[in-house]
This record gives C-alpha cells, sequence and structure tokens, in this order.
C-alpha cells in the first residue's frame, strides 16, 4: 500500500471539509489517453487506492501502462475502543488523500478504448465516490 517514507509532523489535523469548489490541480491528462475523473468530494485510503490499482493492473493482463495520480499522504489517527475521553491524540491508523471534483485519480496509456474503459469500471466499483471514464482529445 500507499504510506509516506517520512512525514513532517507525525499527527494532522482533520482540517475542514471544503466540500464547494473543484480541483485545481491534476485535473488534465498529462500522462496517457484514458483517465478516471472523480466527480465528488471525498477522502480516498491507500487501501482503496491498492484495490483499485490490482483491479485495473488484473484486467489490463500486461499490456499498457498505468500511473496513480493522487498519493495518500494525511494521517488518520484512531483511539481504541472503549477509551475514555482525555488521554490525548489516538496514533496513526492509515492515510487518506483529500479528492475534490475534476481531479484524475488514474491514468492508462498503450491499450485500446474498450479494454481502458472496462478497467475504469472496475477500479470505479473500488472507489467510494462517483468517477467518470475520459479520454484526450484528439485534434
Amino acid at each position: 500500500m500507499l504510506i509516506p517514507k517520512k512525514v513532517k509532523h507525525r499527527k494532522q489535523q482533520k482540517g475542514r471539509r471544503r466540500f464547494s469548489g473543484e480541483a485545481s490541480r491534476g485535473v488534465k491528462l498529462n500522462f496517457g489517453s484514458f483517465g478516471l475523473k472523480a466527480l465528488e468530494t471525498s477522502w480516498i485510503t491507500a487501501r482503496q487506492i491498492e484495490a483499485a490499482r490490482r483491479a485495473i493492473s488484473r484486467h489490463l493482463e500486461r499490456g499498457g501502462k498505468v500511473w496513480i495520480r493522487i498519493f495518500p499522504d494525511k494521517p488518520i489517527t484512531v483511539k481504541g475502543s472503549e477509551v475514555p475521553m482525555g488521554g490525548g491524540k489516538g496514533s496513526v491508523d492509515h492515510f487518506v488523500v483529500p479528492v475534490k471534483p475534476g481531479r484524475i485519480l488514474f491514468e492508462i496509456d498503450g491499450v485500446s478504448r474498450e479494454i481502458a474503459q472496462e478497467a475504469f469500471r472496475l477500479a470505479a466499483h473500488k472507489m467510494p465516490i462517483k468517477t467518470k471514464f475520459i479520454e484526450k482529445n484528439k485534434i
């Protein structure tokens, strides 16, 4: 799974959820011909990214190339069950990436449109948000 090698601060504050607005970074296809685009706001965990990546690569059967355009670098802490109030912040449990609408999650190149579309359909089932299949403009 994807986790940072090193972080400046081990624990991070939740931050306020910005449900309004679209992504300004990572909104164009930079590497591949086909992409999977987020249509909703959510936290996507490292496990979900890995599950989607495995679904894509299994369908491609060693054909084409896959790029993961998101990286989970936000630590999420969890306190144990039945722990009383107080006692500080819990330990780091997993890592997530906050995603806004318009963000490209994955890219594929070197395969036909039908294969890419089916691979992204399988990957979309692993995501907690609605997604959309996009392709590079043919000019």
